[in-house]
């Protein structure tokens, strides 16, 4: 099995795609033989292009420092260096620029003895569309996680065409979600399977014993996230719950407007905004809150509600997207709330916060969930089933 995806860990973003490779180390538990290999676009993105020619020079020299090759927590990894134009213009077609390079990639897997007899491309775009134009002579499985029908689709120049092609040409397309494969196949995928991404529960004594007050949320900060709206709900919670505080785990271009945010609503002594932390960080300093918030649009499924219900935190989603509706269906301990109804947020933070009884079990219902429906076992297994039915059509 040869993994192709874009987003992957690497020296310079250890959290970048992570939850791609936790996918590989699940299904390499459940007996798949991989390796993987990783689209490395060799440019350096817009924010550290606006630092000047120095800022520039930075960034290149930190991506040409990722080594070609290496072995992470025990999944051989190759690296494809590739160049395409601006995101803004030409994201549809990045696969056609990557193809050329994966291809002799792919290749020379073989050539090494490794014998994959199937390809697994995480996102249509562009790693699905690369490996259909590298012309292995193999099935590919496309993973489709939300950006391909959510926003490429719609919201990028030829995005929909170059969509539709890849999943009408894919064995087989997975999706995190029952809602992200119906969208799929109305973009053209023939057979869909719902394959649902995990966390790892704690060991109850790996637990704090008491959380503290605090709201969490761990997502790239962007405004579909709707940070900025759990920071209201502090600022309309501080005379009932005065030391309340609220954790953000993450980083992103939403952050200044954040922090004015919380400056004009004088919270700022009580918003922790700790930037990117490394998997094993963020899952530490989330499991020392209380709550998780986060109420965002656009989720196809939102792998970071089910690591803070694995940890026994209560979360809250919003309601009508596909991951957060499919969550709240499988078993208790996670809250969905209208889009942009901080009235409504407000309500259900307090309810929790304001009852140490109901917490304690919404907790404990929430981490049952996670361990009956969301574990990475179980996501390896489904994963490999995955493969083994893609081989037989």
């Amino acid at each position: 099995m040869a993994i192709v995806t874009e987003f992957y860990p690497r020296r310079a973003d250890p959290v970048l795609g992570v939850w791609a490779h936790r996918q590989a180390l699940a299904a390499q538990a459940a007996g798949v033989e991989l390796q993987v290999v990783v689209l490395h676009r060799l440019v350096p993105p817009r924010s550290a292009l606006a630092g000047g020619p120095r800022g520039a020079a930075s960034a290149l020299a930190s991506l040409l420092r990722q080594p070609r090759r290496e072995i992470h927590e025990g999944v051989p990894v190759t690296y494809v260096r590739y160049l395409s134009p601006p995101r803004s213009r030409s994201y549809a077609h990045w696969g056609l620029w990557a193809s050329a390079a994966l291809a002799l990639a792919l290749r020379r897997l073989r050539r090494e003895g490794f014998r994959f007899d199937l390809i697994h491309a995480h996102n249509a775009v562009p790693a699905g569309d690369a490996t259909l134009r590298a012309r292995l002579g193999v099935p590919v499985v496309v993973s489709v996680h939300g950006g391909d029908v959510l926003y490429t689709a719609s919201r990028v120049p030829d995005g929909r065409e170059v969509v539709t092609r890849t999943l009408s040409k894919a064995q087989l397309v997975l999706a995190n979600s029952q809602g992200i494969s119906e969208l799929a196949r109305n973009l053209g995928a023939n057979a869909t399977r719902v394959v649902r991404l995990g966390a790892d529960p704690p060991t109850p004594t790996s637990l704090p014993p008491a959380p503290t007050p605090a709201l969490v949320t761990v997502g790239h900060l962007v405004a579909r996230k709707r940070h900025a709206d759990v920071m209201r709900v502090l600022a309309v919670l501080s005379d009932s719950h005065p030391t309340l505080r609220y954790v953000i785990i993450g980083d992103g271009p939403e952050r200044p407007a954040l922090e004015a945010l919380a400056a004009r609503l004088g919270v700022s002594d009580r918003v922790e905004l700790c930037g990117q932390l490394d998997p094993a960080q963020a899952l530490a300093r989330m499991r020392r809150c209380t709550l998780f918030a986060m109420p965002s649009t656009e989720e196809a499924f939102g792998v970071a509600y089910i690591e803070a219900m694995a940890a026994g935190l209560p979360a809250i989603g919003c309601r009508g997207e596909p991951g957060p509706e499919e969550i709240a269906k499988a078993g208790d301990g996670f809250v969905l709330v209208p889009p942009g109804d901080i009235e409504r947020l407000s309500q259900r933070v307090d309810e929790l916060l304001s009852d140490p009884d109901r917490l304690r079990e919404a907790g404990r219902r929430a981490r049952a969930t996670v361990t009956a429906h969301f574990t990475w076992e179980r996501c390896g297994q489904e994963t490999r089933s995955a493969y083994e039915a893609a081989l037989r059509m």
